[in-house]
């Protein structure tokens, strides 16, 4: 009886080696399209519209501040954002973002 428990618990030879490799490279891949890709492309375009900041750009701070651009500095990486009639604070450029409403007024033109 202990024979026959152990021919029946002993892996069969055969494909299932390959089998369990492209499964893994199938979900890589929808990994890949479904998540990876598309966070990427949104990065980029984040970053696209970092760089084409101007004055008198609509925009919103990662904290979650409304404003308009009043002045960019290239050499620190700084924005400064009018919130206020004379209320201007200055922001790091990686966390101005583009408005909800500039980017409504962008698609309706």
């Amino acid at each position: 009886m202990n024979t026959a428990m152990f021919l029946a618990a002993q892996p069969t030879q055969g494909g299932g080696g390959w089998q369990m490799i492209v499964m893994m490279v199938v979900i890589f891949a929808i990994m890949w399209f479904l998540m990876i890709r598309p966070q990427q492309k949104k990065q980029k375009e984040i970053r696209a519209f970092q760089n084409a900041l101007k004055a008198g750009d609509t925009v919103v701070t990662g904290g979650g501040i409304y404003g308009t651009v009043k002045k960019i500095d290239l050499a620190t990486n700084k924005v400064d954002i009018e919130i206020a009639h004379n209320v201007v604070i200055t922001v790091d450029k990686g966390y101005v973002f583009a408005s909800v409403q500039a980017s409504q007024q962008g698609q309706a033109k």
